[in-house]
């Protein structure tokens, strides 16, 4: 038998492991890699962790449901392409100019919004409403929504933001660029959410047993609907900020973006089964990638040095994801 405080202690450890893996990763790269501590490098490594970040909020919260989502990516391409296209000025950019211009802000927020959270209404409607496989549909979704992609920008970029969306691009707080603090906002209510809400305790009680959950009278299938629904609105944002940081978008914008983001859930703590994770651990594993990533580079070593770690990082996370529950299960 264990005492409470012990398995309190060893709840607190398995909870937030990836905090501790960050804090000697930073530690080690300060002390053996040139340049690597300085102030700019570390705002530069929040910055990078914007886009895969806010991406991996949705993904996360689908995942704790105990579903997939591998659209986000191809969704948040979609979401950059049309608010590129109707912001744009050059490329086969419409140049949309709203009196006064600020409107343009909370404007191409709302489409890129709408734009993602039909693509999540219909994955949740296939995937809820059908019962067809989650990663199947999704899958399906990554794949069309990107041909859709291309499409309707015939393989050309649109160029030249407007002005008041440039500005959240390039316009800094505390060293920090504003759309990283973007990023930390929604980590800090869609954190908020998913622990102190009914909503988000009832998702991580969907993703653990769903059946129990609905014997409990929780509506299984509405909340599920939901997930796919935030997911996709989120993955929404995250190419609307991709967009203003590149002021306008590509046919190829975004590739590569979904791995990492479910590199940064997985090394988060965030368990395949579902009902286990949080969203801080989720904010913790993108910065540890984004750091990663930045201390390769520092050495000069081949890019392809990240996508190895990257593997190796993922795989521990899963098997790290095991070991967790046989802690668990020790200390209960």
């Amino acid at each position: 038998m264990t005492s409470p405080r012990q398995r309190a202690t060893a709840e607190f450890i398995l909870d937030h492991l990836v905090w501790f893996m960050l804090a000697v990763v930073l530690i080690a790269f300060s002390l053996f890699v040139p340049n690597f501590f300085q102030i700019g490098i570390f705002a530069n490594i929040i910055e990078q962790s914007t886009f895969v970040g806010v991406m991996a909020i949705g993904l996360a919260i689908v995942i704790i449901a105990g579903h997939m989502d591998l659209s986000v990516e191809s969704t948040a391409a979609l979401a950059a392409m049309i608010t590129g296209i109707l912001f744009c000025s050059r490329g086969i950019g419409m140049g949309l100019v709203l009196t006064p211009e600020w409107l343009a802000i909370p404007v191409s927020l709302a489409v890129a919004l709408a734009v993602g959270a039909v693509i999540g209404f219909l994955n949740g409607f296939f995937t809820v409403k059908m019962k067809m496989n989650a990663f199947i549909v999704t899958l399906a979704s990554y794949i069309w929504v990107r041909g859709l992609v291309v499409a309707i920008s015939g393989g050309r970029s649109a160029q030249d933001l407007s002005p008041s969306l440039r500005f959240i691009g390039i316009e800094q707080f505390l060293y920090i660029p504003l759309i990283a603090w973007i990023a930390i906002l929604c980590f800090v209510v869609f954190s908020f959410i998913m622990q102190r809400t009914p909503f988000g305790r009832h998702i991580t009680l969907i993703g653990g047993n769903a059946v129990a959950a609905f014997r409990a009278g929780i509506k299984v299938d509405r909340l599920m609907f939901i997930s796919f629904i935030l997911a996709g609105a989120i993955a929404g944002l995250a190419g609307w900020l991709l967009a203003i940081r590149t002021s306008g978008a590509t046919a190829n914008l975004g590739t590569g973006m979904l791995f990492n983001a479910f590199a940064a859930v997985v090394i988060g703590g965030v368990s395949l089964k579902g009902g286990v994770g949080k969203l801080p651990g989720v904010y913790a594993g993108v910065l540890l990638l984004s750091s990663i990533h930045t201390a390769i580079n520092l050495m000069g070593l081949p890019a392809h040095y990240t996508q190895v770690i990257l593997g190796l990082l993922v795989l521990a996370a899963v098997l790290l994801d095991t070991l967790k529950l046989q802690i668990r299960q020790r200390f209960a």
